[in-house]
């Protein structure tokens, strides 16, 4: 029986109050085992001040995490599951996705309560063309500003006024409790706003190895596995990555019929593909694809390789 597991993890506040979950879990339902944190910094960390679609996107935040495990000096990495590409490397396994936290963005702001709050030319922080995407659909009146950095540095930016309001996921603020550090927290509804995939849950990446793999299994849930696999499958045959502006969310509601929502398109929201389906939950095999397939003919992979020269995070 295993004694120790090393769960390498980012430094982030973010990422270590995750990895402090899953650790706090994995001894729970393994009495023994002794579970242990290594954090350490990644690329997207270190690189602050150029959008993350111009150096490799959010592959970056799993790099030395993953050489870390390729050493032996871990068995397993805790990713938010939005961060982690749909392919994974040789002897890696993406063994568990944890039960969804709130799947919506949020806006935060100290001076308008919503969206429709905002007045014409506020400006807005966002890292992502996904939310730039469709916050340009919503108000092309808007400017927004690139941002980076932890959660703790947006919000400190907005505070000084760089940013009338910033989008976070609302995830990342009910997990650190951020509610206080903003006059106003908007969750902006799923009719304004698509996630990106797996948002709100969490990847358990580990080695390719019977036991840890069996360990990690103990965190999967079935819903979480169900949704994010749609989306990762639809995100995959477009062969979209990380990064790019595709906004999909599938959703198994009590009935157990499945509703699955997609958007994707050009950073400046002037181009746009949509998608809706509803689906009893056992029709669900290889519904990402066929989504993903009809909006190919349209033009979907050229939307998006125009999406990703354009990734300045410039509306217009």
């Amino acid at each position: 029986m295993m004694e120790k597991l090393v769960i390498a993890t980012r430094e982030s506040k973010l990422a270590m109050w995750q990895s402090e979950h899953i650790k706090a879990v994995l001894e729970e339902q393994n009495p023994g085992l002794k579970v242990e944190l290594l954090p350490m910094k990644s690329q997207g960390d270190k690189i602050l001040d150029v959008p993350l679609a111009k150096i490799g996107g959010k592959g970056l935040f799993l790099k030395e995490l993953e050489e870390a495990m390729y050493r032996g000096d871990a068995h397993m990495a805790v990713h938010s599951l939005k961060d982690v590409p749909t392919q994974m490397p040789e002897g890696l396994v993406l063994a568990a996705i944890t039960e969804r936290e709130d799947v919506r963005d949020a806006m935060l702001s100290d001076k308008y309560s919503s969206l429709d709050d905002l007045p014409k030319g506020a400006v807005v922080g966002t890292s992502s063309l996904r939310r730039q995407m469709q916050l340009m659909l919503l108000r092309p009146d808007l400017e927004i500003k690139w941002l980076r950095g932890n959660v703790n540095t947006r919000i400190r930016k907005m505070k000084e006024g760089q940013y009338d309001a910033i989008i976070l996921a609302a995830a990342g603020i009910n997990r650190l409790e951020l509610h206080n550090e903003a006059e106003h927290v908007y969750e902006i509804s799923l009719m304004e706003m698509l996630p990106a995939m797996g948002q709100a849950a969490l990847g358990i990446q580990c080695i390719d190895d019977p036991e840890v793999i069996r360990i990690c299994q103990g965190l999967d849930d079935e819903y979480s596995r169900l949704e994010t696999t749609i989306e990762r499958e639809f995100v995959d045959t477009l062969e979209g990555g990380c990064q790019v502006p595709i906004g999909v969310n599938a959703f198994v509601q009590e009935n157990d019929d499945v509703i699955v929502k997609a958007i994707l398109g050009l950073p400046n929201g002037r181009e746009i593909l949509t998608d809706t389906r509803l689906v009893k939950r056992s029709e669900c095999e290889g519904l990402g694809r066929s989504m993903a397939e009809p909006m190919i003919a349209p033009g979907a992979k050229e939307l998006l390789r125009r999406a990703e020269a354009m990734a300045t995070l410039s509306p217009r």
